[in-house]
């Protein structure tokens, strides 16, 4: 399974990126562990893996993804062997949204047979590299890393 996303960062005296926290009622009360970057699947045969973050961005956030230099920051491994690519992009000036999140569609409750609409993403911040390590779910925690060490070689 291939994903790809895209990971906003600005500078300043603290740098921060751009997190989304999972919507629905699974991740409701959680936090640690519970946040992602903007990123979906793709059909690497159809279209590009940026092609593919800049979509999944406007499907899950409700805007495009700003004007920006995007760069390939790596691939990361899920314990589940999902993969994401990820791109970094300078956010300076993009304000996190507050509302227009992409929804699904799941059963709700479990087994009720009932179906129900949901927020991909129910809120979206823009927070420290230690505050992102902590609430982003462990798969994506490397990117932090590697966005950290892109900087410092600067």
């Amino acid at each position: 399974m291939r994903s790809a996303g895209i990971l906003l960062f600005r500078l300043g005296e603290h740098p921060e990126v751009l997190i989304a926290h999972m919507g629905g009622p699974f991740w409701a009360k959680k936090d640690a562990g519970a946040w992602s970057i903007p990123k979906g699947e793709f059909d690497p045969d159809a279209e590009s893996p940026l092609e593919a973050a800049r979509r999944e961005f406007r499907e899950e956030l409700g805007v495009e993804a700003p004007d920006a230099d995007y760069a390939e920051l790596g691939t990361y491994a899920y314990s589940s062997g999902k993969r994401v690519t990820v791109f970094v992009g300078d956010g300076a000036g993009f304000d996190a949204p507050t509302s227009g999140f992409g929804e699904f569609e799941m059963e709700w409750p479990p087994r009720s047979g009932t179906r129900a609409m949901f927020p991909e993403v129910d809120r979206a911040e823009w927070v420290g590299f230690d505050v992102a390590r902590e609430r982003l779910v462990r798969g994506q925690r490397p990117a932090i890393d590697a966005l950290e060490a892109r900087f410092a070689e600067v």
